[in-house]
């Protein structure tokens, strides 16, 4: 259900390529958070440097949407950049996966297949 691949790049450098591997993609970002500010500037001390896309192809959105409305919950999709251990990593939750989990609605398998393709093409090509 998890999808992560570990990069060599730092995280800053990693998140700077993927935002545009997404935008080569077909797909926007449409928010990211920079998870370790948000907590230090609540006062709380967090070290490991976390950035959280939130990732959409809006004509993939409308396709799941029209199969069954109640996925606006899983939308959009989110993808994490985030140091552990030293390392820089990716990582999603698989849609296909998660959406299966949520609905049997018609079409939505395949929709969430590519959807789940594209988003690895992106990781590949920023790691």
């Amino acid at each position: 259900m998890k999808y992560i691949v570990k990069s060599k790049k730092t995280v800053d450098q990693a998140a700077t390529d993927f935002e545009a591997a997404v935008s080569r993609n077909g797909f926007g970002v449409l928010h990211t958070y920079d998870l370790k500010a948000t907590l230090n500037s609540k006062g709380i001390p967090f070290s490991n440097e976390i950035r959280i896309f939130e990732i959409c192809n809006p004509v993939r959105a409308s396709e799941v949407l029209a199969a069954d409305m109640e996925m606006n919950l899983a939308l959009p999709c989110r993808v994490s950049v985030y140091e552990q251990d030293g390392s820089t990593l990716f990582g999603m939750i698989s849609p296909s996966a998660m959406l299966s989990m949520l609905s049997d609605a018609p079409g939505l398998n395949e929709v969430a297949n590519q959807v789940e393709s594209s988003i690895k093409t992106m990781i590949q090509e920023a790691k």
